[in-house]
């Protein structure tokens, strides 16, 4: 079978949403860290040649120096990839590697939970494996529902302030961030403050302080080494509700920026965070 074919075999797999063992990639690249995280959960780790240098996780995934920002297409062809992954296409990369007869799937961030559990299940049937794609969907969506039924008493009436960094860049409701926090039936106090409506206001410490959150969640903990002992210090911090209470919940920064089989984690960390308030 010609490359040329097996690329127009592989381009109709995509558009149609599925793939047998015969056809399915065994060189893929992934230059999207949320891809890698569900390939490697799927079981398709085996067929992953090479990750880009967000991809931490998991620590068996073949870390490179790829580019996912700026991606080199001649450097991306050197892996001999039959598959490339990619969360959006900066600088013409999609129609770059497709001119070299490699087909690249494009899967941006979800929007949603339906968004990131039809990611899975895409990634599942391009690669072959479908049965463990749908198996870590229905896992994914029970511990959720679990960790959610148990805590949203205790979530009733309370409100959370989100942190993407000590700038005090925040989450709105309508973000995929911001839907976690929903599930719960928290208050965003972010809601009130996005007057751009971007889903991402920067908030003044003033307003966050006036607001007193009831749950401070830090996801800028590697990034900008954000603790309780480092919020607890800023001026005028020392009276918000959360800070009082101990309920600052820290987040590994790539778990609250990837919307795949680690959203588990983040639930539970939220729940977790609910479980230790007193009501």
């Amino acid at each position: 079978m010609s490359k040329l074919l097996l690329v127009a075999i592989l381009g109709l797999l995509l558009l149609s949403g599925s793939a047998s063992s015969a056809t399915a990639p065994r060189r893929i690249v992934s230059l999207s860290p949320t891809a890698t995280e569900t390939l490697f959960a799927i079981g398709a780790g085996k067929q992953v040649v090479a990750v880009d240098d967000q991809s931490d996780y998991p620590a068996q995934a073949p870390h490179t120096k790829l580019s996912g920002f700026t991606p080199n297409v001649e450097a991306i062809a050197g892996y001999r990839p039959d598959l490339v992954v990619v969360s959006y296409d900066p600088g013409g990369l999609v129609s770059g590697l497709r001119g070299l007869g490699i087909p690249v799937l494009v899967q941006d961030a979800a929007k949603d939970f339906a968004g990131m559990y039809a990611g899975i299940a895409q990634l599942g049937r391009v690669t072959g494996h479908v049965a463990e794609a749908t198996s870590l969907v229905a896992r994914m969506k029970r511990q959720i529902a679990s960790l959610v039924a148990k805590n949203t008493r205790r979530a009733r009436g309370l409100t959370v302030y989100h942190e993407l960094g000590p700038d005090l860049y925040s989450v709105t409701s309508k973000t995929f961030i911001g839907r976690v926090y929903s599930l719960f039936g928290l208050k965003n106090i972010a809601d009130a403050a996005d007057s751009t409506g971007s889903g991402y206001p920067k908030l003044s410490a003033e307003y966050v302080v006036s607001q007193s959150p009831d749950v401070v969640v830090l996801a800028d903990i590697h990034c900008c080494e954000q603790s309780p002992r480092t919020v607890a210090a800023r001026p005028g911090w020392k009276n918000v509700s959360a800070v009082r209470s101990g309920t600052i919940v820290r987040v590994d920064d790539s778990i609250a920026s990837r919307w795949g089989p680690r959203v588990v984690n983040f639930v539970r960390a939220i729940a977790a965070a609910l479980a230790h308030l007193r009501r």
